[in-house]
């Protein structure tokens, strides 16, 4: 694999390692576009800091720094400033006008909670059909916006629904996506953490909807940026007849 557009930096108080570290890394394993997407502070409407997130003095100094390497690794490597974060309908327009005063380059679209204020997360291997068909239907809303290069771990919810659900639900998540040319995630952070995501089901389904694919080490820590991450990915979907992409139009 040749790019990486989902790298995170210890600005979301969850990652560890130095900027440097990550590039330096990307550089080694023979990657020629690196992408930084840390997770931006949400305006939550009730004034809520998320604890997983950049802080609002954060932003700018993140934005300098990448923009800062991108000078300074040109000759070696292609880097990008970017954003991952949720689709929350009431407030997405705000947080948009927020973050393009910064000049990101792309955003990618990462559901992860149900209720973000409560720490409801969304990976906790619940068997409740109706908060799976929010999930599917948040995303879905998310898509429609037009504001995403590609969607994040679409299979992290850890959801134990019916097989007829499952596909269902995803089927009508991916003909979403396909009709938005957007590209789906194989998220290695899964695999690297033995969460529930990937999904080798989903990427079934995605090969019979004709979606796009797209490999995302979803980087915490500068380790995980290695050859091991991306063989472990293409062994996850062997046999399978996808259309895998490496490079996005930033």
């Amino acid at each position: 694999m040749l790019c990486n557009y989902h790298t995170h930096t210890t600005r979301c108080h969850h990652a560890v390692g130095e900027d440097r570290e990550y590039i330096e890394n990307a550089i080694k394993t023979g990657i020629k576009v690196l992408g930084f997407s840390e997770h931006p502070p949400y305006i939550f409407d009730d004034g809520y800091n998320s604890f997983y997130r950049m802080d609002f003095d954060e932003v700018e100094n993140y934005c300098k720094a990448v923009l800062n390497y991108k000078k300074e690794y040109s000759s070696d490597i292609e880097i990008h400033l970017g954003f991952e974060l949720e689709y929350y309908e009431s407030m997405h327009e705000r947080e948009m006008r927020f973050l393009k005063g910064f000049n990101p380059e792309y955003f990618i679209l990462g559901q992860h909670y149900i209720f973000e204020e409560r720490n409801g997360y969304y990976s906790q291997g619940l068997s409740n059909e109706i908060l799976f068909k929010q999930y599917i239907n948040e995303t879905i809303k998310g898509i429609e916006t037009g504001d995403f290069i590609y969607l994040a771990h679409p299979d992290l919810p850890g959801f134990s629904v019916s097989p007829s659900v499952y596909n269902k639900e995803y089927t009508k998540l991916l003909e979403v996506a396909k009709r938005y040319d957007m590209p789906i995630e194989l998220n290695c952070y899964g695999m690297i953490n033995n969460r529930c995501y990937p999904d080798r089901k989903l990427f079934e389904l995605a090969e019979k909807v004709g979606n796009k694919v797209i490999i995302g080490i979803d980087a915490h820590n500068p380790n995980n940026i290695c050859k091991q991450t991306y063989d472990n990915a293409h062994n996850l979907i062997k046999g399978l007849n996808l259309n895998l992409i490496e490079k996005l139009d930033i």
